[in-house]
Protein backbone atom coordinates (compact mmCIF):
# COMPACT_ATOMS: atom_id res chain seq x y z
CA UNK A 1 0.00 0.00 0.00
CA UNK A 2 0.99 3.32 -1.15
CA UNK A 3 2.13 5.83 1.60
CA UNK A 4 -1.07 8.17 0.02
CA UNK A 5 -3.37 5.14 0.90
CA UNK A 6 -2.01 5.25 4.45
CA UNK A 7 -2.81 9.11 5.03
CA UNK A 8 -6.07 8.60 3.94
CA UNK A 9 -6.14 5.92 7.09
CA UNK A 10 -6.96 2.65 7.06
CA UNK A 11 -10.35 2.08 6.71
CA UNK A 12 -10.43 3.71 3.68
CA UNK A 13 -7.49 3.28 1.73
CA UNK A 14 -7.43 3.68 -1.60
CA UNK A 15 -8.42 6.52 -4.15
CA UNK A 16 -10.54 4.32 -5.89
CA UNK A 17 -12.89 4.08 -2.95
CA UNK A 18 -13.70 7.59 -3.44
CA UNK A 19 -13.45 8.10 -7.13
CA UNK A 20 -15.29 4.81 -8.35
CA UNK A 21 -13.26 3.39 -11.51
CA UNK A 22 -9.87 5.64 -10.73
CA UNK A 23 -7.32 2.59 -10.84
CA UNK A 24 -3.66 2.94 -9.34
CA UNK A 25 -1.33 2.59 -12.47
CA UNK A 26 1.82 1.91 -10.24
CA UNK A 27 2.78 -1.35 -9.31
CA UNK A 28 2.71 -2.40 -6.42
CA UNK A 29 6.89 -3.00 -6.26
CA UNK A 30 6.31 0.55 -7.37
CA UNK A 31 4.51 1.27 -4.08
CA UNK A 32 6.22 -0.30 -1.81
CA UNK A 33 9.84 1.03 -2.73
CA UNK A 34 8.04 4.90 -2.72
CA UNK A 35 6.74 4.19 0.83
CA UNK A 36 10.13 3.30 1.45
CA UNK A 37 12.24 5.97 0.04
CA UNK A 38 10.17 8.43 2.50
CA UNK A 39 10.06 6.25 5.32
CA UNK A 40 13.84 6.06 5.07
CA UNK A 41 14.22 9.88 4.68
CA UNK A 42 12.45 10.76 7.61
CA UNK A 43 12.44 7.96 9.96
CA UNK A 44 14.71 9.36 13.27
CA UNK A 45 13.74 6.42 15.86
CA UNK A 46 15.88 3.08 16.40
CA UNK A 47 14.08 0.12 16.14
CA UNK A 48 15.50 -3.62 17.05
CA UNK A 49 17.12 -3.97 13.75
CA UNK A 50 17.87 -0.62 12.49
CA UNK A 51 19.33 2.72 13.99
CA UNK A 52 18.85 5.44 11.03
CA UNK A 53 20.67 8.59 13.53
CA UNK A 54 23.50 9.09 10.86
CA UNK A 55 19.96 10.13 8.37
CA UNK A 56 22.09 9.65 5.47
CA UNK A 57 18.57 10.18 3.07
CA UNK A 58 18.49 13.68 4.07
CA UNK A 59 22.41 14.41 3.87
CA UNK A 60 22.25 13.28 0.23
CA UNK A 61 18.96 15.15 -0.62
CA UNK A 62 20.13 18.43 1.19
CA UNK A 63 23.78 18.13 -0.49
CA UNK A 64 22.39 17.94 -3.85
CA UNK A 65 19.58 20.39 -3.27
CA UNK A 66 21.92 23.04 -2.13
CA UNK A 67 24.97 22.33 -4.84
CA UNK A 68 22.31 22.48 -7.47
CA UNK A 69 21.31 26.63 -6.39
CA UNK A 70 24.67 27.30 -4.72
CA UNK A 71 24.90 30.05 -7.57
CA UNK A 72 21.60 29.94 -8.72
CA UNK A 73 19.77 33.28 -10.74
CA UNK A 74 16.56 33.64 -12.61
CA UNK A 75 15.07 36.84 -14.12
CA UNK A 76 12.67 37.74 -16.67
CA UNK A 77 14.19 39.07 -19.77
CA UNK A 78 13.45 42.52 -19.96
CA UNK A 79 12.07 42.60 -16.34
CA UNK A 80 8.57 41.88 -17.73
CA UNK A 81 5.83 42.17 -14.69
CA UNK A 82 3.87 38.44 -15.56
CA UNK A 83 6.99 36.30 -16.07
CA UNK A 84 8.78 38.04 -13.03
CA UNK A 85 6.02 37.42 -10.98
CA UNK A 86 6.08 33.53 -11.66
CA UNK A 87 9.51 33.59 -11.23
CA UNK A 88 9.12 35.00 -7.56
CA UNK A 89 6.56 32.59 -7.04
CA UNK A 90 8.85 29.84 -7.90
CA UNK A 91 11.38 31.23 -5.91
CA UNK A 92 9.61 30.25 -2.71
CA UNK A 93 9.14 26.12 -3.33
CA UNK A 94 12.05 25.50 -5.70
CA UNK A 95 14.19 23.92 -2.91
CA UNK A 96 10.85 22.05 -1.21
CA UNK A 97 10.19 21.07 -5.11
CA UNK A 98 13.58 19.85 -5.94
CA UNK A 99 14.11 17.66 -2.29
CA UNK A 100 10.46 16.15 -2.67
CA UNK A 101 11.45 15.17 -6.52
CA UNK A 102 14.96 13.81 -5.13
CA UNK A 103 13.13 11.83 -2.54
CA UNK A 104 10.22 10.27 -4.37
CA UNK A 105 11.46 10.28 -7.97
CA UNK A 106 8.95 12.78 -8.53
CA UNK A 107 7.07 15.66 -7.84
CA UNK A 108 4.62 18.36 -8.96
CA UNK A 109 4.68 22.19 -9.07
CA UNK A 110 0.76 23.65 -8.82
CA UNK A 111 -0.32 26.78 -10.41
CA UNK A 112 -2.49 28.27 -8.26
CA UNK A 113 -4.04 31.84 -9.28
CA UNK A 114 -4.19 34.82 -6.52
CA UNK A 115 -4.20 38.22 -6.81
CA UNK A 116 -2.18 39.67 -9.85
CA UNK A 117 -0.51 36.24 -10.49
CA UNK A 118 0.45 32.60 -9.62
CA UNK A 119 1.92 31.07 -6.41
CA UNK A 120 2.85 27.58 -6.35
CA UNK A 121 2.23 24.57 -4.02
CA UNK A 122 4.48 21.17 -4.61
CA UNK A 123 2.94 18.01 -4.70
CA UNK A 124 4.65 15.36 -3.21
CA UNK A 125 4.87 11.19 -5.09
CA UNK A 126 3.54 9.78 -1.68
CA UNK A 127 0.71 11.83 -1.92
CA UNK A 128 -0.39 11.38 -5.29
CA UNK A 129 -1.98 8.63 -6.87
CA UNK A 130 -1.18 8.26 -10.67
CA UNK A 131 -4.27 7.14 -12.68
CA UNK A 132 -2.44 6.66 -16.29
CA UNK A 133 0.68 7.39 -17.72
CA UNK A 134 1.60 8.47 -21.65
CA UNK A 135 4.10 6.43 -23.91
CA UNK A 136 7.16 9.44 -22.63
CA UNK A 137 6.26 8.71 -18.66
CA UNK A 138 4.04 11.74 -18.10
CA UNK A 139 0.95 11.59 -16.02
CA UNK A 140 -2.11 11.86 -17.95
CA UNK A 141 -4.75 11.76 -14.58
CA UNK A 142 -3.98 11.89 -11.20
CA UNK A 143 -5.58 11.73 -8.08
CA UNK A 144 -4.00 14.00 -4.93
CA UNK A 145 -4.89 14.41 -1.14
CA UNK A 146 -4.10 17.27 0.66
CA UNK A 147 -5.01 17.37 4.49
CA UNK A 148 -6.21 19.85 7.09
CA UNK A 149 -6.92 20.08 10.65
CA UNK A 150 -9.28 22.54 12.18
CA UNK A 151 -11.04 22.44 15.29
CA UNK A 152 -10.56 18.63 16.01
CA UNK A 153 -10.94 17.58 12.83
CA UNK A 154 -9.40 16.23 10.14
CA UNK A 155 -10.59 17.28 6.62
CA UNK A 156 -8.88 15.55 3.28
CA UNK A 157 -9.57 16.77 -0.11
CA UNK A 158 -9.36 14.65 -3.28
CA UNK A 159 -8.87 16.18 -6.48
CA UNK A 160 -8.90 14.16 -9.90
CA UNK A 161 -7.60 15.31 -12.42
CA UNK A 162 -7.43 14.31 -15.91
CA UNK A 163 -8.05 15.13 -20.02
CA UNK A 164 -11.63 14.81 -21.45
CA UNK A 165 -11.87 13.64 -24.97
CA UNK A 166 -11.26 16.90 -26.59
CA UNK A 167 -7.82 17.39 -24.48
CA UNK A 168 -9.24 19.72 -22.04
CA UNK A 169 -8.36 19.77 -18.01
CA UNK A 170 -11.05 18.27 -16.13
CA UNK A 171 -10.95 18.84 -12.22
CA UNK A 172 -12.84 17.02 -9.77
CA UNK A 173 -12.82 18.16 -5.96
CA UNK A 174 -14.37 15.98 -3.06
CA UNK A 175 -14.22 17.06 0.43
CA UNK A 176 -14.10 14.57 3.49
CA UNK A 177 -14.09 14.75 6.99
CA UNK A 178 -13.43 12.63 10.04
CA UNK A 179 -13.18 12.78 13.48
CA UNK A 180 -9.97 10.67 14.43
CA UNK A 181 -7.74 10.96 11.88
CA UNK A 182 -8.25 7.24 10.75
CA UNK A 183 -10.15 7.04 7.75
CA UNK A 184 -10.93 9.44 4.71
CA UNK A 185 -14.69 10.47 6.84
CA UNK A 186 -17.92 11.35 5.05
CA UNK A 187 -18.38 13.67 2.34
CA UNK A 188 -19.33 17.10 3.51
CA UNK A 189 -19.61 20.20 1.26
CA UNK A 190 -16.54 22.20 -0.29
CA UNK A 191 -18.07 25.43 1.59
CA UNK A 192 -16.93 23.28 5.17
CA UNK A 193 -13.92 25.19 5.25
CA UNK A 194 -13.39 28.70 3.72
CA UNK A 195 -10.12 27.47 1.67
CA UNK A 196 -12.00 25.52 -0.42
CA UNK A 197 -15.76 26.81 -0.70
CA UNK A 198 -14.29 28.61 -3.88
CA UNK A 199 -13.70 25.15 -5.58
CA UNK A 200 -15.97 23.67 -7.94
CA UNK A 201 -17.33 20.22 -7.42
CA UNK A 202 -16.34 19.36 -11.44
CA UNK A 203 -14.63 22.11 -13.80
CA UNK A 204 -13.61 21.74 -17.20
CA UNK A 205 -10.71 24.36 -17.19
CA UNK A 206 -9.39 23.67 -20.89
CA UNK A 207 -6.44 23.20 -22.69
CA UNK A 208 -3.48 23.94 -20.95
CA UNK A 209 -1.26 21.61 -22.63
CA UNK A 210 -1.94 18.67 -20.31
CA UNK A 211 -3.04 18.57 -16.21
CA UNK A 212 -2.30 22.00 -15.41
CA UNK A 213 1.21 20.70 -13.49
CA UNK A 214 4.52 20.99 -14.20
CA UNK A 215 6.39 17.55 -13.37
CA UNK A 216 9.80 17.03 -11.96
CA UNK A 217 11.05 13.73 -12.54
CA UNK A 218 14.38 12.14 -11.82
CA UNK A 219 16.14 10.94 -15.28
CA UNK A 220 17.04 7.97 -13.63
CA UNK A 221 16.17 4.72 -15.25
CA UNK A 222 13.84 2.73 -13.03
CA UNK A 223 16.07 0.34 -11.44
CA UNK A 224 12.59 -1.20 -9.06
CA UNK A 225 10.42 -2.39 -11.77
CA UNK A 226 11.20 -1.03 -15.21
CA UNK A 227 8.06 0.85 -15.09
CA UNK A 228 7.54 4.74 -16.52
CA UNK A 229 7.49 5.81 -13.05
CA UNK A 230 11.18 8.09 -12.17
CA UNK A 231 12.48 6.47 -8.77
CA UNK A 232 14.15 8.08 -6.11
CA UNK A 233 17.90 9.76 -6.23
CA UNK A 234 19.34 6.86 -3.50
CA UNK A 235 16.84 4.14 -5.21
CA UNK A 236 19.52 1.98 -6.14
CA UNK A 237 21.55 2.66 -2.68
CA UNK A 238 18.23 1.94 -0.38
CA UNK A 239 19.44 -1.51 0.41
CA UNK A 240 22.39 0.02 1.55
CA UNK A 241 21.23 2.65 3.56
CA UNK A 242 19.24 -0.21 5.47
CA UNK A 243 22.61 -2.04 5.80
CA UNK A 244 24.20 1.15 7.53
CA UNK A 245 21.34 1.61 9.51
CA UNK A 246 21.91 -2.35 10.81
CA UNK A 247 25.37 -1.34 11.20
CA UNK A 248 25.06 1.47 13.39
CA UNK A 249 22.49 -0.39 15.50
CA UNK A 250 25.10 -3.44 15.44
CA UNK A 251 27.62 -1.41 16.83
CA UNK A 252 25.26 0.57 19.39
CA UNK A 253 24.78 -3.35 20.85
CA UNK A 254 28.54 -3.63 21.02
CA UNK A 255 29.14 -0.70 23.19
CA UNK A 256 26.29 -1.57 25.00
CA UNK A 257 27.43 -5.46 25.66
CA UNK A 258 31.11 -4.32 26.31
CA UNK A 259 30.46 -2.17 29.48
CA UNK A 260 32.31 -4.07 32.39
CA UNK A 261 30.58 -5.91 34.66
CA UNK A 262 30.92 -6.78 38.19
CA UNK A 263 29.31 -10.16 39.05
CA UNK A 264 28.91 -10.70 42.39
CA UNK A 265 26.66 -12.46 44.86
CA UNK A 266 22.67 -11.19 45.41
CA UNK A 267 23.75 -10.82 49.42
CA UNK A 268 26.43 -9.20 49.01
CA UNK A 269 24.76 -6.59 47.05
CA UNK A 270 22.05 -6.20 49.42
CA UNK A 271 24.43 -5.92 52.39
CA UNK A 272 26.44 -3.17 50.20
CA UNK A 273 23.10 -1.39 49.93
CA UNK A 274 22.41 -1.17 53.98
CA UNK A 275 23.28 2.38 54.90
CA UNK A 276 25.63 3.30 51.62
CA UNK A 277 25.19 4.87 48.37
CA UNK A 278 22.96 2.78 45.96
CA UNK A 279 25.33 0.72 43.41
CA UNK A 280 25.03 2.25 39.68
CA UNK A 281 22.84 1.11 37.47
CA UNK A 282 23.85 -1.73 34.84
CA UNK A 283 27.48 -1.99 36.33
CA UNK A 284 27.05 -4.57 38.96
CA UNK A 285 25.12 -7.74 38.58
CA UNK A 286 23.81 -10.27 41.42
CA UNK A 287 23.99 -13.71 41.26
CA UNK A 288 21.87 -15.92 42.99
CA UNK A 289 24.75 -18.09 44.69
CA UNK A 290 26.30 -18.48 48.26
CA UNK A 291 29.13 -15.24 48.37
CA UNK A 292 32.04 -18.26 48.80
CA UNK A 293 31.37 -19.86 45.64
CA UNK A 294 30.68 -16.69 43.35
CA UNK A 295 33.11 -14.10 44.71
CA UNK A 296 33.32 -11.08 42.91
CA UNK A 297 34.42 -10.98 39.19
CA UNK A 298 34.81 -8.17 36.52
CA UNK A 299 33.63 -8.90 33.16
CA UNK A 300 34.66 -6.23 30.42
CA UNK A 301 34.73 -7.81 26.81
CA UNK A 302 36.93 -6.66 24.36
CA UNK A 303 34.95 -4.37 21.72
CA UNK A 304 35.10 -4.49 17.92
CA UNK A 305 34.68 -0.84 17.12
CA UNK A 306 37.56 -0.84 14.78
CA UNK A 307 35.71 -3.55 12.30
CA UNK A 308 32.65 -1.74 12.50
CA UNK A 309 33.51 1.58 11.54
CA UNK A 310 35.78 -0.10 8.75
CA UNK A 311 31.98 -1.86 7.12
CA UNK A 312 30.85 1.69 7.93
CA UNK A 313 33.45 3.19 5.83
CA UNK A 314 33.04 1.23 2.89
CA UNK A 315 29.59 1.19 3.27
CA UNK A 316 29.74 4.95 2.65
CA UNK A 317 32.10 5.02 -0.17
CA UNK A 318 30.05 2.16 -2.31
CA UNK A 319 26.99 4.56 -1.44
CA UNK A 320 28.95 8.07 -3.06
CA UNK A 321 29.89 5.39 -6.33
CA UNK A 322 26.13 4.19 -6.60
CA UNK A 323 24.59 8.03 -6.30
CA UNK A 324 27.24 9.82 -8.15
CA UNK A 325 28.39 12.16 -5.23
CA UNK A 326 32.07 13.40 -4.78
CA UNK A 327 34.12 10.82 -3.04
CA UNK A 328 34.20 11.90 0.99
CA UNK A 329 31.24 13.75 0.67
CA UNK A 330 29.80 11.30 3.07
CA UNK A 331 32.52 9.01 4.55
CA UNK A 332 35.16 12.08 5.12
CA UNK A 333 37.64 10.01 3.54
CA UNK A 334 41.09 11.80 4.25
CA UNK A 335 42.59 13.26 0.60
CA UNK A 336 45.74 11.18 1.75
CA UNK A 337 44.38 8.24 0.54
CA UNK A 338 43.06 8.85 -2.48
CA UNK A 339 44.80 9.42 -5.81
CA UNK A 340 44.40 12.64 -8.20
CA UNK A 341 43.14 10.28 -10.60
CA UNK A 342 40.63 9.12 -8.22
CA UNK A 343 39.58 12.78 -6.82
CA UNK A 344 39.06 14.03 -9.89
CA UNK A 345 37.09 11.01 -11.03
CA UNK A 346 34.66 11.57 -8.63
CA UNK A 347 34.42 15.40 -8.92
CA UNK A 348 33.20 14.78 -12.24
CA UNK A 349 31.00 12.47 -11.44
CA UNK A 350 29.56 14.55 -8.74
CA UNK A 351 29.37 17.74 -11.29
CA UNK A 352 27.83 15.92 -13.84
CA UNK A 353 24.96 14.60 -11.32
CA UNK A 354 24.38 18.53 -10.32
CA UNK A 355 24.35 19.63 -13.99
CA UNK A 356 21.29 16.82 -14.48
CA UNK A 357 19.52 18.32 -11.59
CA UNK A 358 19.90 21.84 -12.95
CA UNK A 359 18.83 20.99 -15.86
CA UNK A 360 15.74 18.96 -14.40
CA UNK A 361 14.90 22.35 -12.20
CA UNK A 362 15.57 24.74 -15.56
CA UNK A 363 13.24 22.84 -18.19
CA UNK A 364 10.56 22.78 -14.99
CA UNK A 365 11.02 26.59 -14.69
CA UNK A 366 10.38 27.19 -18.59
CA UNK A 367 7.49 24.95 -18.51
CA UNK A 368 5.98 26.52 -15.80
CA UNK A 369 6.43 30.34 -17.62
CA UNK A 370 4.39 28.54 -20.81
CA UNK A 371 1.55 26.71 -18.23
CA UNK A 372 1.25 29.85 -16.34
CA UNK A 373 0.81 32.22 -19.72
CA UNK A 374 -2.06 29.84 -20.58
CA UNK A 375 -3.25 29.36 -17.32
CA UNK A 376 -2.94 33.00 -16.87
CA UNK A 377 -5.42 33.81 -19.87
CA UNK A 378 -8.26 31.30 -19.39
CA UNK A 379 -8.65 32.85 -15.69
CA UNK A 380 -8.13 36.30 -16.83
CA UNK A 381 -5.36 37.44 -14.74
CA UNK A 382 -4.03 41.54 -15.44
CA UNK A 383 -1.11 41.34 -17.75
CA UNK A 384 -1.17 37.57 -18.54
CA UNK A 385 0.44 36.51 -21.77
CA UNK A 386 1.47 33.65 -23.59
CA UNK A 387 5.38 33.97 -23.63
CA UNK A 388 8.32 32.06 -25.46
CA UNK A 389 10.15 30.00 -22.54
CA UNK A 390 13.42 29.82 -24.64
CA UNK A 391 13.48 33.75 -24.29
CA UNK A 392 11.40 34.72 -21.62
CA UNK A 393 13.56 33.36 -18.73
CA UNK A 394 17.01 34.08 -18.31
CA UNK A 395 18.98 31.21 -15.80
CA UNK A 396 22.78 31.62 -15.13
CA UNK A 397 23.92 28.16 -12.66
CA UNK A 398 27.23 30.00 -11.68
CA UNK A 399 30.46 27.89 -12.37
CA UNK A 400 31.13 24.20 -11.63
CA UNK A 401 33.24 21.34 -11.20
CA UNK A 402 33.61 21.00 -15.06
CA UNK A 403 32.84 24.38 -16.02
CA UNK A 404 34.37 27.31 -15.01
CA UNK A 405 32.50 30.31 -16.67
CA UNK A 406 35.38 33.31 -15.33
CA UNK A 407 37.77 31.49 -17.78
CA UNK A 408 35.31 30.94 -20.36
CA UNK A 409 34.68 34.60 -20.83
CA UNK A 410 38.28 35.38 -20.80
CA UNK A 411 38.51 32.54 -23.46
CA UNK A 412 35.75 34.24 -25.61
CA UNK A 413 37.15 37.51 -25.08
CA UNK A 414 40.24 36.86 -27.26
CA UNK A 415 38.18 35.21 -29.33
CA UNK A 416 36.25 39.19 -29.80
CA UNK A 417 39.67 40.74 -29.28
CA UNK A 418 41.13 38.82 -32.44
CA UNK A 419 37.88 39.71 -34.65
CA UNK A 420 36.69 36.06 -34.40
CA UNK A 421 33.52 36.19 -32.44
CA UNK A 422 31.28 39.21 -32.72
CA UNK A 423 30.68 41.34 -29.29
CA UNK A 424 27.04 40.33 -29.50
CA UNK A 425 27.35 36.96 -29.48
CA UNK A 426 29.42 37.00 -26.59
CA UNK A 427 27.46 39.73 -24.64
CA UNK A 428 25.05 36.89 -24.77
CA UNK A 429 26.25 34.31 -23.82
CA UNK A 430 27.18 35.88 -20.80
CA UNK A 431 23.88 37.23 -19.90
CA UNK A 432 21.92 34.09 -20.87
CA UNK A 433 20.50 35.88 -23.95
CA UNK A 434 19.18 34.81 -27.36
CA UNK A 435 21.66 35.05 -30.06
CA UNK A 436 20.08 33.04 -32.94
CA UNK A 437 18.57 35.90 -35.06
CA UNK A 438 19.29 39.14 -36.28
CA UNK A 439 16.75 40.90 -34.20
CA UNK A 440 18.26 38.84 -31.05
CA UNK A 441 21.47 40.73 -31.88
CA UNK A 442 19.62 44.18 -31.76
CA UNK A 443 18.08 43.83 -29.22
CA UNK A 444 21.97 43.07 -27.25
CA UNK A 445 23.50 45.86 -28.93
CA UNK A 446 20.80 47.78 -27.63
CA UNK A 447 20.48 47.08 -24.16
CA UNK A 448 24.04 46.21 -23.30
CA UNK A 449 26.46 48.03 -26.04
CA UNK A 450 27.43 51.33 -26.14
CA UNK A 451 26.29 54.03 -28.69
CA UNK A 452 29.83 54.56 -29.45
CA UNK A 453 31.29 51.00 -29.58
CA UNK A 454 27.90 49.67 -31.73
CA UNK A 455 28.51 52.76 -34.22
CA UNK A 456 32.06 51.66 -34.84
CA UNK A 457 30.99 48.18 -35.33
CA UNK A 458 28.47 48.99 -37.93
Amino acid sequence: MSVFGAALGRQICSFAQAYPGARDCTTAAMNAAIEDWFRLYFDREMTDEEDPCQRLPYTVVSKLSRSCFAEYRAAADGGEPFVAGVLAGLETVRRKAMQLALIGGEAWLKPVPVAGGFAFSVMRRDMVTVLGRSPDGEATALGSAELTMENGKFYTLLERRSLDEAGRLVIENKLFCSWDGQSIGTPVSLSALPRYAALEPKAVVGDVGGLGLVSLRLPLENCVDGSPDPVSVYAAAAGLIHNINRNERQLDREFDHGESRVFASADLLDKRKNGRPVLPPGLFVGIDDDIANTGVTVFAPALRQESFLARKREYLRNLESLIGLKRGILGEVEAAQRTATEVTSSQGDYSLTIQELQQLWESAVRRAVALCGRLGRLYRIPGAFQPDPARAVRIDWGNGVLFDKDREWADTLQLVNAGLLKPEIALAWKYSLPWETDEDLARVRRRLMPEEKTANNS
